[in-house]
């Protein structure tokens, strides 16, 4: 396992304002965005490439190779990709359900990133997925289970829509972070040490605070 830090900054200080990454980092932030589409863009230094942060809700989905990421708690972030049309995208989700339309819920989520997919010429029938995510992150909160639950209903969602989960790297203790290229459809993973991750744990027990108790890993991804 590679253990080479990637950059999650913004720390582009050092890049040249004429380079072809700052221009298109440039260009994303002049383009108008949708609702619940992700808008922090920034230039990786790490991966010498144009890079936008997915944040909990939110979703992109594009046709070239810039980089995606997110850092996942228990929260999941489903990495689709049709192979034929060279397209991409990922979501960033809390809970399985919830009140209202919101990208925070896994079943509003993935259908946002589907639909957002479909628009740009890819095909339901042709997308296979990449999960990520779903981490017990807080010690004593296993009763409430929200990265179980949400693993669980990423992988059956996945089922019935008949998408192939090609790989995942879910559950356990660790929280992650989460690189995805989606016209290559590559996907890279590192897992993060449980120090440090402040506001990971309080985006888990918010998501916690909503949920309900509960009554009653295959494939390969890329290390960083």
């Amino acid at each position: 396992m590679s253990t080479s830090p990637a950059s999650t900054g913004a720390g582009s200080g050092s890049m040249l304002s004429s380079s072809p990454g700052a221009a298109r980092v440039s260009q994303l932030k002049s383009m108008p965005r949708k609702n619940g589409e992700a808008s922090f863009f920034f230039y990786d230094a790490h991966f010498k490439n144009a890079a936008v942060k997915i944040l909990p809700g939110e979703y992109f989905v594009d046709n070239e190779d810039i980089l995606v990421m997110t850092t996942l708690g228990s929260c999941i972030a489903a990495c689709l990709w049709d192979r034929h049309a060279q397209i991409g995208g990922m979501n960033h989700f809390m809970l399985p359900e919830g009140s209202g339309d919101s990208g925070r819920y896994g079943s509003f989520a993935m259908e946002l990133l589907i639909n957002e997919m479909m628009k740009r010429g890819a095909a339901k029938s042709r997308m296979e997925a990449k999960i990520f995510g779903g981490g017990a992150v807080i010690a004593g909160m296993n009763t409430i289970n929200v990265g179980e639950r949400n693993t669980n209903f990423v992988i059956d969602y996945l089922k019935t829509e008949r998408i192939p989960i090609v790989s995942k790297d879910v559950m356990d203790i660790y929280p992650r972070k989460v690189c995805f290229l989606p016209h290559s459809g590559k996907a890279m993973v590192k897992r993060l040490a449980p120090a440090n991750t402040d506001a990971l744990v309080q985006q888990d027990r918010a998501a916690a605070q909503k949920a309900q108790p509960v009554v009653a890993t295959g494939g390969s991804v890329d290390l960083f």
